[in-house]
């Protein structure tokens, strides 16, 4: 892997972290508890990063994570990723859930059917839980079977998965049971 360098930034729910090399963004970290936890969480996870100011195309990133944050309608897959340690089967699963609009989901069955074997709904669930770069490839927006929240391997956990996807406007889960009934499909309720 090519040097790696990484900064700081503020968004809507906490510090974040984003590192790069020549190759594109190698990671990014979820705010933890302060800006030193963040930091300390980059460090061990990239213990050879070098702080810096980021280039136009990591500041690029860094706002559309931001936006994306405030609840703006952003798209992240302009963002050049550096893959070159993660596992091909990773890259793919990574590949599919870039795919997945704000505001959208799909199940880890969804994922490992789109790769060709339904089958590979857990190896897809792990690929998803070392993901180096949250957010660029959006595995919060990956439930388990029947629209349940599966894991999160984030600082915060479910909690944190859930909140990224209350800031996207992501219907999830099963529906309530007034959702089911003709006039809420349709918008409305009645007089």
């Amino acid at each position: 892997m090519s040097e790696l360098a990484f900064a700081l930034f503020d968004t809507a729910i906490g510090r974040c972290g984003i590192v790069w090399s020549g190759c594109g963004v190698a990671g990014v970290q979820l705010p933890a508890k302060g800006e030193r936890a963040t930091r300390s969480q980059v460090l061990r996870r990239f213990p050879a990063a070098r702080e810096s100011v980021p280039p136009l195309a990591v500041k690029r990133a860094i706002d559309d994570i931001a936006g994306l944050l405030k609840g703006e309608a952003r798209e992240l897959d302009h963002v050049a990723i550096d893959s070159e340690c993660v596992p091909d089967f990773h890259r793919h699963v990574y590949d599919v859930a870039r795919g997945i609009r704000p505001g959208a989901t799909l199940s880890y069955g969804d994922i490992a059917e789109r790769l060709g074997d339904r089958n590979l709904a857990r190896d897809v669930a792990q690929a998803l839980a070392q993901n180096p770069t949250p957010l660029i490839v959006p595995c919060h927006r990956v439930l388990a079977a029947g629209g349940k929240m599966g894991g999160f391997s984030a600082p915060g956990g479910v909690q944190t998965k859930l909140r990224l996807l209350s800031i996207e406007g992501a219907q999830y889960g099963e529906p309530m049971l007034f959702d089911r009934l003709p006039w809420a499909a349709a918008g409305r309720r009645p007089a």
